[in-house]
């Protein structure tokens, strides 16, 4: 199997894996909210994983350990106060949130964007509440200003969220946020664990009521193994970001070349290579996944994939339903080969040009 697919999900660093083993065997079992001595070891583990996470990030905030960054989003879009403002290409984890967001009696309103995917700051401007913009758009890789929009929404009296699940630990995370959502999945650390990082002096209401573990802002206990892969995989990303990036670079160019004759679906200036969206006239996606099993791609976000709808990205950026649902994307990062990625470049330029 060719994995092409790093949006989605990421293979699992070993030194992750090797950092949750530890806590998966019968010795440190211990609840991290327990004062005995097998529970302040394990409490122990996860500030030193919170440390790592955090030290990516930037000074003045705490992390918030969740259950992933849906509900990291979720804690910071439905806990806050004031009305919400957002984009047209975040993602479905904040869009769907408005019902709720309304439901308390606060405004969410959603801004267009550019024909790449940006979002223009000008939009945020004289809006106090709270501003969610993502870092690096999770289907079309498309990077957005996070720092101007930052600067807009403050000028307005507003709080700024980030959503930088896709960007975290591959690119420099902008200064400005208030919060800040994160995934361990993302950044080849575990599944079901994420993070919210909170500016100081910023206060939200709980999503989750019971124990008032995390800080009073998620009830529940934490588990050990998760966190310390989530720690492993950022300490790792932090180390290698710049090798990561020149790897990527080299993927995204020997990409193009093979795929030359298809259009590129967002910003080729402003984008995140790792994250290549492309499209073909008449391409049926549903036939060329069948016809490539042993290829891992998507036709537009996992989190929508068997819903038969066009992408709401690629919708928002002005491509007709035809176009969406004539485009794939590929993702790569860390542990693709250049080999891996040419040959399933190549397979699946074949395959698409022989329908």
């Amino acid at each position: 199997m060719i994995y092409l697919d790093y949006q989605a999900t990421t293979p699992l660093a070993p030194e992750a894996r090797a950092a949750m083993l530890a806590w998966l065997d019968d010795t440190n079992f211990g609840n991290p909210h327990s004062a005995h001595r097998l529970g302040r070891a394990a409490a122990a583990a996860v500030e030193v994983a919170r440390e790592q996470v955090a030290a990516l990030l930037p000074a003045g905030g705490r992390v918030i350990f969740t259950g992933g960054a849906t509900e990291a989003l979720n804690l910071a879009l439905r806990g806050s106060q004031g009305d919400v403002v957002t984009f047209a290409t975040e993602h479905a984890a904040v869009l769907d949130c408005a019902r709720a967001v309304e439901a308390q009696g606060r405004g969410f309103a959603v801004l267009p964007v550019s024909h790449e995917g940006r979002a223009d700051p000008a939009g945020v401007e004289g809006r106090p509440g709270l501003v969610c913009a993502m870092l690096v758009n999770n289907e079309i890789g498309t990077i957005n200003p996070l720092a101007e929009i930052a600067a807009a929404a403050h000028a307005a009296g507003a709080l700024v969220l980030f959503d930088a699940v896709q960007g975290y630990g591959r690119i420099g995370t902008p200064h400005g946020a208030d919060m800040i959502a994160l995934s361990a999945h993302k950044i080849h650390g575990p599944k079901g664990i994420g993070a919210l990082w909170v500016r100081e002096g910023i206060a939200l209401e709980p999503l989750l009521y019971g124990g008032g573990q995390e800080q009073g802002l998620r009830s529940g206990t934490l588990s050990p193994a998760l966190c310390a892969g989530f720690g492993a995989a950022a300490k790792l990303a932090g180390e290698r970001i710049a090798d990561d990036a020149a790897h990527v670079e080299t993927l995204w160019d020997k990409a193009r070349d093979i795929l030359s004759d298809w259009t590129l679906n967002g910003s080729a200036r402003h984008r995140w290579k790792g994250n290549l969206n492309l499209r073909l006239g008449g391409l049926d996606v549903a036939r060329l996944m069948s016809d490539l099993r042993d290829i891992a791609f998507s036709a537009g976000s996992a989190c929508a994939s068997g819903s038969g709808r066009p992408s709401h990205v690629l919708r928002a950026i002005g491509l007709s339903e035809a176009e969406a649902k004539s485009s794939i994307r590929l993702g790569f990062g860390r542990y693709t080969t250049l080999e891996e990625l040419e040959t399933g470049c190549r397979a699946i330029d074949r395959a698409a040009k022989a329908q």
